[in-house]
Parts: structure tokens; C-alpha cells; sequence
């Protein structure tokens, strides 16, 4: 009897990519695929590691999947992803509720090894390293290489193959360009255990685009931990993600591409003229500020002041008017002081941003940002977190606002007429409502906005 497996994903659009590969892979070997985790065999969770409340999350999940050991059929519960690859043995140890814990390295032979461990068999838990000083891999060496498997139906006959297996059917799909990170920023842990910057091949990504494309997805959302660096690690050139971008446009059926994770202080001259010369390219730039006082931004290992972060955004409006920007900010990050954050809440009101998302700070295991002095107690960074939220949401919604009026193009997403205008990211930059909603899933409407609902968008077709 063929066993079956259910993969919980956790996490950011980059796990979701590494989840549908692993599916692939899985299912490759024999697996098959259930979203029903009653009747499954095998239950895997794709952990985040990211920050506290995502680390409790993935540890509630796995726990929640060993139950199914007891109340459903599964004899195996197995823990992967960045959680799993930055605590290993130690994840192990304090959760023997899982079967086992496996690092990126397993990916390749993922199917073998979950066999395996469903018999009975001892897999020893991923041992941490730290991979910030590794070079990258090199291709054949690469554990999670997007040619390595060949699925039926899923491939053209010759060039380069695609491994994935998608688990929606919505007419946007993330496409993950790069893993891995060269920064680093005193409070993130990432290149610890992603290791350096590692770019895809061009051609690999140009062939899984035409795939998704065959799959009826209209919108490739790019991601990576910094987008803004493709192709250096490959010796590309200057030029090389907007080289990227004009081959991923010559896709038949792809109609937007949505760049994410920019690095303001990468943005060399030229970039942003070079990916809205690129007519698919959406007017939408989702840039890392983390701070705008330059003492804070020093002591994060990053660069810039509201000055020049104010001059970046006036040339995007100057270029494109209607672009949509989002950022994130962190407050109450070590050393911040009072004016430290007026300076912040100035850049905001000035800055008139789409969408922010604001975080307090707090230590993030083995970072640089842990062991530096200047500590702010935890009720001065929630007052401050508190205060940033809510000028966000108010500054955001002032910003839809602004909007009405504007004629905007809306990719549908569902069957109420409910989709997402050029300037709107997935999932955390609200949505557009076309009212009457009676156009088709994956249509790209030309319509105008009649009312905003805080951050949402009401809008009519237009004439």
C-alpha cells in the first residue's frame, strides 16, 4: 500500500517555495500527498526559526502533529526547515515527541530518509554548523537544486527540469530566486544557518516560470533575503536582475512580476529605471528600511539616514507615480534613544508609505544586536511599539485614501471579485474589491477606486 504524507508549512514565501519542492521530492519517491494529516503515514513540518513567536509556533505544530500518532495513522512526525537546521540536536533533545530532525542537507534524499524512519529506523538529528563563512555550494553540490528530479508531465523534454509541486491554485506564485544572505545585520540569525548568498540559475528559473505559467498563474512573485544582490555570487554583471526580469517577462502567460526584498543601500544607480523598463515589472518596491536614525541604522550594520531614504522614494514616485512601497522598522532596538525615535516617527509621516510593518525588538539567539549594551526595558519598547503601530496604520490608511479616484489594474484572486491592484503585495498589503465582482479568477481588470476600507480598496470597473 502506498503510504501517504502531509507537509505542514510554516513560515515565509521562501519555506513555501522549499515546501512544494519537498512535495515534489516526496512524492517522487513513492509518496502520496494528503491534506488530510487523520489519514496520513507521515506527517512533515516545514519549521520557521525566524523570531520567538515563529520558533513557538513551529513547537506547538510538531506537537500538535504527534498527536495524530495516538488519533490518526501516523507513525512518524518529522521536523525540517530553518528551525531544524539551526537547533538540530538540540530541538531533538527537548522535543522527542518528533521521530526525527532534519537539515537542509536532507532534502535530496528526503523520500529515503522519511521511509526509513517510518520503518523504525534511527536517523541522527541534523547537527548545526554555522554556515556564514561557507562558500557556496557548488552545483552539483547544491542540496536543494531545482534540477535534480524530473517529474511526469512536468518538464520539457530537454534543458532545464523543474522540481515542485504546487499546493494552490491561485493565479500568483512566489519564485524563489536566491537563498541564503552575504549581509549581516547585528539582529538577524539568518546567514548563521542559510549560509551565504546563493543565486539561482537564470535558466532554472526561467523554465520553472513557464511551468507555473502552463499552471495557469498569471503573477511570479520573486523572493529571496535580498533580491537586490542577484547574481553577484554568479558573476552576472551589473545588470543582472534586470536581465533576469526581461527573460522572465518573455513568458507567455505571465503577466505581472513582483519584485520583493530590496536593500535600499543596493540599489545602485540604474536599478530602478531597469525593472520598470521591464513592461511586466509592477510598479512596487518592498524596501528594508529597519530605521531611519542613522546611530540605530549603524549599530544594525546597515546604512542610510531619512535623508537619503526620503530622495530614494522620490525618484520611485518620479518614475512611477501610482508604485506602491512597503517597508519594515524595528523600535526599541538597543541603544535607540528618545530622539532616535522621533526621527523614526518623522520618517514615517514623511514617507508615505503603502505598508509597514513595525516589530519591537527583542534578542534573537547567537546575533551580534544580543550582546550589545544599551538595553531598553521591555515596557519602554512596547510603549514605543505600540505608538509606531498605530501612526503605521493610521499613515496607511491615509495613504489608500489618497488612492481613491486613481485607476488601477486588479489581478482577481477569487470568485467575489476580490483580488489585488499592480501596487499590492500578497498578503500583507490588503486587498482590492471589485464591486460588482463578477470577473473571472486570474482576469486583469482595469478598474477605479471608489472608497477605501483602511488599508482595502473598493473600486468599479472602468468604462
Amino acid at each position: 500500500m502506498t503510504e501517504r504524507v502531509h507537509l505542514v508549512s510554516l513560515g515565509c514565501a521562501r519555506n513555501d517555495v522549499d515546501s512544494e519542492e519537498l512535495l515534489a521530492r516526496l512524492e517522487q519517491g513513492g509518496f502520496e500527498l494528503t491534506d488530510d494529516p487523520e489519514t496520513a503515514s507521515a506527517i512533515v513540518v516545514n519549521t520557521c526559526g525566524f523570531i520567538e513567536s515563529a520558533k513557538k509556533d513551529s513547537v506547538d505544530t510538531l506537537l500538535a502533529a504527534a498527536d495524530y500518532k495516538q488519533s490518526g495513522s501516523a507513525k512518524a512526525v518529522v521536523a525540517v526547515g530553518c528551525m531544524a537546521e539551526r537547533y538540530g540536536r538540540e530541538l531533538a533533545d527537548a522535543l522527542p515527541e518528533a521521530d526525527a530532525v532534519l537539515g537542509f542537507d536532507a532534502y535530496p534524499d528526503i523520500a529515503d530518509r522519511l521511509r526509513w524512519i517510518m520503518d523504525g529506523g534511527h536517523v541522527q538529528a541534523h547537527q548545526p554548523r554555522d554556515r556564514r563563512h561557507l562558500l557556496p555550494l557548488a552545483p552539483a553540490e547544491r542540496p536543494a537544486a531545482a534540477d535534480d528530479v524530473v517529474l511526469p508531465g512536468h518538464a520539457p523534454a530537454s534543458g532545464p527540469r523543474v522540481l515542485r509541486r504546487r499546493t494552490g491554485d491561485g493565479p500568483m506564485a512566489a519564485l524563489k530566486v536566491a537563498s541564503g544572505c552575504d549581509r549581516r545585520c547585528t539582529f538577524c540569525a539568518i546567514p548563521s544557518f542559510r549560509g551565504s548568498y546563493l543565486s539561482r540559475p537564470a535558466d532554472d528559473l526561467v523554465a520553472e516560470a513557464r511551468w507555473l505559467a502552463g499552471r495557469g498563474v498569471k503573477e511570479l512573485f520573486l523572493v529571496s533575503e535580498n533580491t537586490s544582490s542577484y547574481g553577484k555570487d554568479l558573476r552576472l554583471g551589473p545588470r543582472a536582475l534586470e536581465t533576469l526580469l526581461a527573460d522572465l517577462a518573455a513568458v507567455d502567460g505571465i503577466e505581472w512580476i513582483r519584485v520583493s526584498y530590496l536593500q535600499p543601500a543596493e540599489l545602485r544607480p540604474g536599478m530602478i529605471e531597469g525593472m520598470l523598463a521591464v513592461d511586466k515589472v509592477v510598479p512596487y518596491f518592498d524596501l528594508s528600511f529597519q530605521h531611519a536614525a542613522p546611530g540605530v541604522l549603524r549599530r544594525m550594520r546597515r546604512f542610510g539616514d531619512p535623508e537619503s531614504f526620503l530622495a530614494l522614494l522620490d525618484r520611485v514616485r518620479t518614475l512611477a507615480p501610482q508604485a506602491g512601497v512597503r517597508s519594515n522598522v524595528i523600535v526599541g532596538f538597543p541603544g535607540e534613544s528618545e530622539a532616535d525615535f522621533a526621527t523614526l516617527m518623522s520618517f514615517a509621516e514623511q514617507a508615505r508609505l503603502d505598508a509597514l510593518g513595525v516589530f519591537g525588538y527583542s534578542d534573537e539567539e547567537g546575533t551580534e544586536a544580543e550582546r550589545l549594551d544599551g538595553k531598553l526595558p521591555d515596557d519602554v519598547i512596547d510603549e514605543r511599539l505600540e505608538t509606531m503601530a498605530q501612526l503605521a496604520q493610521e499613515l496607511c490608511d491615509q495613504r489608500a485614501a489618497e488612492r481613491v479616484g486613481e485607476r488601477v489594474r486588479v489581478l482577481i484572486e477569487e470568485s467575489d471579485g476580490t483580488g489585488r491592484a499592480a501596487h499590492q503585495g500578497p498578503e500583507v498589503d490588503g486587498c482590492t474589491r471589485l464591486v460588482p465582482g463578477s470577473a473571472a479568477v486570474g482576469s486583469l481588470v482595469d478598474a477605479v477606486v471608489v472608497e477605501a476600507d483602511g488599508i482595502d480598496l473598493i473600486a468599479t470597473e472602468a468604462p
